[in-house]
């Protein structure tokens, strides 16, 4: 996992960038550091520094190819926008030019309810487990959150604040965001992906144009538009048990997510110190870790991760790997347990590491 030194002013200059109004003031730092500004590290999930994501979110210029490394192969994403692709029919273009044959299926078995484990170059299956049928999905949910945000091509320096509504939904779930908390939309949007709080997706569904419906709307005709066919979405969260899709459907969602260069960056973010600011309780540090033991650990080479769950959906992760210079798209539904999917998922990914290249 490729690390980048800052200097004192990149480090000052990420800090203005990434904040609004008294935010700006914020010591923000990743993977944990409290050194001094002189020798803190970034680590974006192998990516770019952490002015590269801010150039990527913030500027709105036209159309471009960008060359994204995430830290096993260089991958290019063509966009609609700097910060998002609009156009459902963008290439995600690999460097990888094989084609997976009938006799290169994973050798495997696997104890999640539901797998699909596709060739992320040319859409072929690998590994099907029950991968057309219906079911929750839990937090994934917030991988499509996250594209309809970045569509709409908002100001991402904006500064949301929290209301108690963020915090009601269709299930209990913790949470150490408070109402009245303020962040802006870039934060926000980091936080939904590596942290999955659910106030945080909420609130940006509720400062969506038209408001929180319209939101919903726009979720619902984007996996329209992607051809999921067994997806439904009721909520910006994944704690509406009503979310669901079948694997094979995830595995289109996250093929899509692959063209947006902030949801790569974001989702493997290992950790981040946000400074969070509210009038009423003080401002204070809230201290992030990546929900994906995968992409804490940094062994294996994942360029798009997010984790779920909620009773109805079990134990969930979706990510895109490159593995012998093979890239592939992983999706786990319904683990009956923190251990049998992240059992899973490295059963897979060492398999694939063991397959032949073309």
């Amino acid at each position: 996992m490729k690390q980048l030194l800052l200097t004192k002013q990149q480090l000052i200059a990420a800090m203005i960038s990434l904040s609004l109004g008294s935010v700006a003031q914020a010591a923000l730092t990743i993977n944990g550091s409290t050194e001094t500004a002189s020798s803190a590290r970034l680590s974006w999930g192998g990516a770019d520094s952490l002015s590269e994501a801010r150039n990527i979110m913030y500027k709105s210029n036209g159309s471009a190819i960008k060359k994204v490394d995430n830290g096993y192969g260089t991958t290019n994403i063509t966009n609609s926008s700097s910060f998002a692709s609009s156009n459902n029919t963008a290439r995600y273009n690999t460097t990888y030019r094989g084609a997976f044959g009938s006799s290169d299926m994973i050798p495997i078995s696997t104890d999640s309810r539901s797998v699909a484990v596709i060739d992320a170059e040319t859409g072929e299956s690998i590994y099907e487990k029950d991968a057309d049928i219906a079911r929750p999905m839990a937090s994934i949910t917030k991988i499509m959150t996250a594209m309809v945000v970045l569509d709409a091509g908002l100001d991402m320096r904006e500064e949301i604040t929290l209301d108690p509504e963020d915090f009601v939904g269709p299930k209990r779930a913790s949470s150490r965001l408070k109402s009245g908390d303020r962040l802006n939309r870039a934060e926000l949007l980091l936080m939904a992906l590596m942290k999955s709080e659910n106030p945080a997706a909420k609130s940006l569904a509720r400062n969506y144009p038209g408001g929180y419906n319209a939101f919903i709307r726009a979720m619902n005709r984007k996996a329209q538009d992607l051809g999921m066919t067994t997806a439904f979405f009721g909520d910006p969260t994944g704690l509406d048990k009503r979310n669901v899709a079948s694997s094979n459907d995830l595995v289109k969602m996250v093929r899509a997510a692959g063209n947006y260069d902030v949801i790569r960056r974001f989702s493997t973010t290992k950790s981040y110190d946000f400074f969070v600011s509210n009038y009423s309780s003080g401002n204070r540090t809230y201290k992030a870790n990546n929900t994906s033991s995968l992409v804490r650990a940094g062994d294996y080479p994942i360029g798009i991760s997010k984790t779920g769950f909620i009773n109805e959906a079990g134990r969930c992760v979706v990510m895109e790997t490159r593995v012998n210079n093979r890239p592939a798209i992983i999706v786990i539904l319904g683990a009956n347990s923190s251990a049998t999917r992240w059992g899973d998922a490295k059963n897979i990914l060492n398999s694939l590491a063991t397959r032949r290249t073309v």
